[in-house]
């Protein structure tokens, strides 16, 4: 599953479910997806929310979380949601104003009882309780940061880029791509407070911009995908501190391309052996295998998304297939994953969906 939604149970024996898509538009978008027969139907856009970019959910699927990245040098929101299991539409319940410009990324707590948010442009972490309703509570904590790093044009401030908690439910990960920190916070769910860990963050090279990581199974390892420069890192991750420790980097292009790219999604498969990454400019997906004695990765295999800007992305819960959404052709494609080698294959399935973002799966009933 996504590092993005560290989900809650996954269910292998259930086939119907429905894809939520978050997009740059009105609202978010969803697909009726039955597994088992490959079959995916648009459903259109099932709750209004303004670029809805990213999306997150609680481990029982009642609740739908979605930031609101508003352009510019504005305050963005989170807006909150119930899920009718059944139809697959949204019912809005509450939004807040994320305490920061440029939302980007939300997780909620494996309890849950907070959401946590990375808001992109001023760097800030917000937290807010969940009520019993899925509404959110007032903003319970605004960790700020500051400092610049190598790239003066990319990095000239801090930019949280994605909120990650670890499976004890104690910490919070936030690669910060202004930095090139992870940040590393301390949660108490049931007040959804955040203090700052110690350490405060892992330290990765100059100029790299850590965009999103996701851990191995058993959290002995992270996985960073870099945004500015094409390369994942590879850090061995002390369970009991949260301390991080470099490891490896290992690139995301092939040799010979010198255009433009930016790295963009990190995802783990089901069964914790093998990495998927995206690459917007170059267009691709990669796959990485994964050494189970040490935590290392090799590249094997570079694959085109067919379209362009691949953003976020996120395999479904039964492991067999990934869908990706090409941003700046207006297109969520779907690939189908061999589960023993880790390889991808184009089905060709592709569907209209406006500035496609992040991929959310939920079990229908």
């Amino acid at each position: 599953m996504s590092a993005s939604h560290s989900p809650a149970s996954t269910h292998p024996d259930q086939s119907q479910y429905f894809a939520y898509i978050g997009v740059y538009g009105k609202g978010v978008y969803a697909f009726r997806f039955d597994a088992d027969n490959a079959k995916i139907q648009p459903m259109g856009m099932v709750g209004p929310v303004v670029n809805p970019s990213f999306l997150a959910t609680d481990r029982n699927y009642h609740y739908l979380y979605a930031v609101s990245e508003l352009e510019g040098k504005v305050e963005g929101s989170v807006a909150a949601f119930s899920i009718d299991r059944s139809s697959g539409s949204l019912k809005p319940l509450n939004s807040r104003p994320s305490g920061g410009e440029a939302p980007c990324h939300l997780v909620v707590d494996h309890t849950g009882k907070a959401l946590i948010v990375a808001n992109y442009g001023t760097g800030a972490v917000s937290s807010y309780p969940i009520e019993k309703d899925g509404s959110l509570g007032a903003m319970a904590s605004l960790m700020t940061a500051r400092g610049s790093s190598a790239n003066k044009a990319r990095q000239e401030g801090p930019h949280a880029h994605e909120t990650v908690i670890s499976s004890d439910n104690r910490r919070v990960y936030v690669p910060d791509l202004g930095l090139d920190h992870i940040r590393i916070y301390r949660l108490v769910p049931a007040s959804a407070k955040l203090t700052p860990n110690d350490p405060a963050f892992g330290q990765e090279e100059g100029g790299l911009g850590p965009r999103h990581m996701v851990f191995s199974r058993d959290e002995n390892y992270a996985y960073v995908i870099n945004e500015i420069e094409p390369f994942v890192t590879v850090f061995s991750h002390d369970t009991a501190t949260g301390a991080l420790h470099f490891i490896q980097k290992v690139g995301t292009l092939p040799g010979d391309f010198t255009g433009e790219n930016t790295g963009a999604e990190i995802v783990l498969d089901r069964g914790g052996k093998y990495l998927y990454t995206s690459n917007r400019g170059h267009d691709s997906l990669q796959v990485f295998a994964i050494d189970p004695a040490n935590g290392t990765i090799r590249r094997t295999q570079i694959i085109s998304t067919g379209g362009k800007t691949p953003r976020g992305f996120a395999i479904d819960p039964t492991g067999r297939f990934l869908f990706v959404g090409n941003q700046d052709s207006n297109q969520l494609a779907i690939f189908k994953v061999n589960t023993q080698t880790g390889e991808l294959s184009d089905t060709g399935q592709k569907f209209e969906v406006p500035s496609p973002v992040d991929v959310l799966f939920v079990p229908a009933k």
